[in-house]
């Protein structure tokens, strides 16, 4: 029960005195849980895996369907998921966890990460998003100029058809994400295909039908129908820039939607007891596995001796 409703959460590992990562994935609507075997497992030697299908998403979506004109807010997940943070610290007999987000869950990761900091030895942020006016005239201007040096007539029509950016057609940020992969997918190592194969428990009719219903649910709450969605109201400078714990980055160099000359201002902008930020060269926003290794490097490094 996280919230007063009942919540989908598991929990892999060795042991239980290994140090344990709360996961906080992104979309919202796109859980790791299905996928987490196949791109983390091996950590589950060493740390305690914790994924969560946040409110309104797969599993969770499943058990407690919203109601059509039911919102999701920020405040609210960013309070369901400290809530979880005290509970696995609590049931694992252990001071805090470790909190790593990414993407959407970059988002959800600050903000427990300032709202309650005594819960975590350190956050470890991918993708990292800071604020939706910065990240979307950023990311626009960026492919705007990559369409029109390759001549991507396509691309083009695309990104002058929803027009510059804040947008209140809810179908223009999906559009603009398909170009954003097109050109990530030009100059990125691709992940293995392996690993977007759910796990069987996720692959049964009912579990794909939910995690696609949840998706479309969380991504309208994201950018609203008139652009007035959660993503709108996003600017985490305003939450304050100094940190009770280390701040720790992983960072693709070619993200195109959270892109790094945004992450970069935002992360020297900090004050933190540490703080450290890897650029990785042939990544971009989605995950592949020169952002797995970093983040393992990150945490064996500098997180792990923070635990220790």
């Amino acid at each position: 029960m996280l919230g007063r409703i009942e919540q989908w959460v598991t929990v892999k590992g060795d042991s239980c005195a290994n140090p344990i990562i709360l996961f906080i994935s992104g979309g919202p609507g796109n859980p790791l849980s299905p996928y987490s075997d196949a791109i983390y497992g091996q950590w589950a030697h060493e740390f305690t895996l914790v994924q969560w299908d946040q409110r309104g998403a797969g599993m969770t979506y499943g058990r407690n369907p919203p109601a059509e004109d039911s919102a999701l807010t920020l405040e609210q997940m960013r309070d369901d998921g400290t809530e979880l943070a005290a509970y696995l610290a609590r049931r694992y007999g252990q001071k805090k966890v470790i909190l790593w987000g990414s993407s959407w869950g970059s988002i959800l990761g600050v903000s427990m990460a300032k709202a309650h900091p005594e819960l975590f030895h350190a956050y470890l942020g991918t993708s990292q998003l800071v604020s939706y006016r910065e990240n979307e005239a950023t990311s626009y201007a960026g492919l705007l100029a990559l369409a029109r040096k390759a001549g991507d007539a396509d691309a083009l029509a695309v990104l002058e058809g929803v027009g510059a950016p804040p947008w209140s057609d809810p179908r223009s940020f999906g559009k603009v994400r398909r170009v954003v992969r097109k050109y990530e997918s030009k100059v990125t190592t691709p992940p293995p295909a392996a690993w977007w194969k759910p796990a069987s428990p996720y692959a049964t009719p009912k579990a794909l039908a939910d995690y696609e219903a949840g998706e479309e649910y969380s991504f309208v709450n994201f950018v609203g129908m008139h652009g007035d969605g959660m993503y709108s109201r996003v600017d985490l400078p305003r939450l304050g820039t100094d940190f009770a714990i280390p701040m720790f980055f992983v960072e693709g160099a070619h993200d195109l939607l959270a892109t790094p000359d945004v992450a970069q201002r935002y992360y020297e902008s900090l004050h933190a007891p540490q703080k450290a930020l890897a650029l990785l060269e042939h990544a971009g926003h989605d995950p592949n596995q020169d952002v797995v290794d970093a983040e393992y490097r990150m945490l064996k490094e500098r997180i792990l001796p923070l635990v220790k």
